[in-house]
């Protein structure tokens, strides 16, 4: 007698089924949150955005169709989860790595927008760009 468990194979667990909970007509779907639909931005999307609201906001919790990787030193990792926890634990404000950086890009490309020359963006690269700091392309 083997001591080995007898397991199903992935073709007997991911095999597609009849049952009649399946077999229901599909339902209406839920009311939307949101009273009234946003319009369509035109041109880039970016000044419309600006021009809705004073200070944008970062996405939030929502599902993105777009990804990138960006790599972080450890000192700066331990900045971001030093803040994380600040926000949790003096603010109140549960948020998870990515809506901390979304937040952060969307209050630095707000500053970049509405000051350009004189925005944090110009100014800090600048000065990384002067000292032989990392560029990526």
């Amino acid at each position: 007698m083997s001591r080995r468990a007898s397991l199903p194979g992935a073709s007997e667990l991911f095999r597609i089924t009849s049952s009649p909970a399946l077999d229901l007509p599909p339902q209406a779907p839920p009311e939307p949150v949101e009273p009234a639909a946003k319009p369509k931005p035109s041109g880039n999307g970016r000044a419309d955005q600006l021009a809705r609201s004073a200070a944008p906001h970062g996405s939030g919790r929502t599902k993105h169709d777009a990804k990138i990787t960006v790599y972080v030193s450890g000192d700066e990792l331990v900045a971001m989860e030093q803040a994380r926890l600040t926000l949790r634990a003096k603010h109140d404000l549960v948020v998870d790595r990515g809506r901390l950086v979304r937040e952060a890009v969307a209050v630095l490309l707000a500053d970049f927008d509405q000051n350009g020359e004189e925005s944090v963006l110009v100014q800090r690269l600048r000065v990384v760009g002067s000292d032989g700091g990392e560029t990526e392309g």
